[in-house]
């Protein structure tokens, strides 16, 4: 049926409905209009196909999600079983559906184990809108109602709802709407290749860790809430901290009684060679937001997974907490999940990436730091990132106004590749079942693609 519907209009017929109609994210409308937008048909394994037939290794996994890759054909039955015996019904009056509860079963046996408790969303931004309204729920009900101050990151991405968007650290997000809304602050993020080059990683991580204890003894321990941060920042730009990072924030949460919260709709679900990021680096969150991979993307669903210091005092304490979606628990959605979970444990998928592929990706990313375009590469399981420079010697940067890095992106589009660019920082998160082959062979279109920025760059004398 959708080979039928792609292939009913031209690629051209396709472009001039969608500017007509369909407002994207994230999008200046005019200028996509102008350029027309790349319609996509078809995805198998870790391919993609364009209306025009063209073949595109989808090296950002959809959008850090479809960690299974494409056309998993338990999940679309899982689905469509679901959607044939009881397509909705919601969470609300006291009831409840097998899925969502089967769901709930299997996360609290997949995460670490202070998390025996989900609160479901539609996504990771509705997630940490309910991590704001969790967290000051939790120190209302412990009489200390004071503690209203969420700390978070600067380049930091979690959601683009209201709270969402307040949490991140996005300049330009926070320039349309009046954003942050009150009571959200943002320390420096830990960015070694940026700001802390003159100390080893691992003196700069627990430097960069102080920073989050700076700003509580500026406004005071006893009005902060929670921290929150990604274990890798990913919309951000693939930010690895230093492994000295985030063992210092737990000591430092921990030394004044704030509560942790841990972002992983990126990093969880084997994204960096453990079931979630804060397990890769050694931190103990109190709640931890989760979305994306917990489906692979086939089937919207967030959450929150809510730890037992939380939740004790939530459900002891009594009283109505005053939250929730019409699909938290969406039983569709959750059947998806628990096909997908169940998938990466029987393909071994974290295993694979910790053990096989995320080495591998390390290895390739390690021989392209000699291209004379390349500043710094890094990775961390299945992402990576290379930042572009102008000067190797000393990582001078390109002025942001000729763009080099969507340069680059062109080129990745132009030749089978989609990788995107953060300014300069070209990112990939390729679905969690590549091969050690593809793997090889993304390596080819990277470097193919450097070679043809790097022809440009020499040729409109930008170095």
């Amino acid at each position: 049926m959708n080979a039928d519907i792609s292939s009913s209009r031209s690629t051209r017929d396709w472009q001039a409905a969608d500017a007509a109609h369909f407002l994207h994210p994230f999008t200046d409308f005019q200028s996509l209009a102008r350029k027309g937008a790349r319609i996509i048909t078809r995805g198998e394994n870790v391919y993609l196909w364009d209306s025009d037939g063209h073949r595109i290794f989808d090296a950002m996994s959809g959008l850090w999600c479809v960690n299974v890759g494409y056309g998993q054909q338990a999940l679309i039955d899982a689905a469509a079983r679901q959607m044939q015996q009881l397509p909705f019904y919601n969470a609300f009056f006291q009831t409840a559906t097998p899925p969502a509860i089967q769901l709930a079963e299997l996360l609290a046996e997949v995460t670490p184990p202070q998390f025996q408790h989900v609160f479901f969303s539609g996504s990771g931004s509705e997630g940490n809108d309910t991590v704001v309204r969790m967290v000051r729920r939790y120190w209302d009900l412990l009489g200390q109602p004071e503690r209203q101050v969420i700390v978070s990151r600067k380049n930091a991405y979690h959601g683009s709802t209201m709270a969402g968007a307040s949490l991140g650290g996005m300049a330009a997000m926070h320039a349309q709407g009046g954003l942050p809304i009150p009571g959200i602050v943002h320390i420096e993020q830990p960015h070694w290749y940026q700001v802390g080059r003159e100390m080893t990683p691992e003196a700069f991580g627990v430097h960069a860790a102080g920073w989050l204890e700076e700003k509580l003894l500026e406004l005071g321990p006893e009005k902060v809430a929670a921290f929150i941060g990604e274990p890798v920042q990913g919309a951000g730009g693939v930010i690895v901290p230093p492994d000295s990072y985030w063992p210092e924030i737990q000591r430092i949460c921990d030394k004044y009684g704030v509560l942790l919260v841990s972002d992983e709709v990126i990093c969880g679900f084997g994204r960096t060679g453990h079931w979630f990021g804060c397990e890769r680096f050694g931190s103990r969150p109190d709640l931890m937001t989760f979305a994306k991979g917990v489906t692979s993307g086939y089937v919207p669903l967030g959450g929150v997974m809510v730890g037992e210091r939380i939740a004790k005092v939530l459900i002891e304490q009594g009283g109505e907490f005053e939250h929730g979606y019409t699909y938290s628990g969406h039983p569709v959605a959750c059947v998806v999940g628990v096909e997908n979970i169940r998938l990466i444990q029987q393909l071994k998928l974290v295993e694979r990436v910790r053990d096989e592929t995320g080495p591998r990706l390390a290895k390739l990313y390690a021989s392209l730091r000699d291209h004379p375009l390349v500043g710094h590469a890094e990775t961390c399981g299945l992402m990576g990132a290379i930042q572009l420079v102008k000067d190797k010697s000393d990582g001078t940067l390109f002025p942001s106004e000729l763009e080099v890095g969507m340069v680059c992106r062109g080129h990745c589009f132009g030749n089978g590749l989609i990788m995107r660019a953060v300014g300069d920082r070209m990112i990939v998160a390729p679905p969690l079942v590549t091969t050690a082959e593809q793997i090889d062979e993304l390596g080819r279109l990277i470097a193919m693609c450097l070679d043809k920025t790097w022809a440009d760059v020499k040729a409109n004398g930008w170095v």
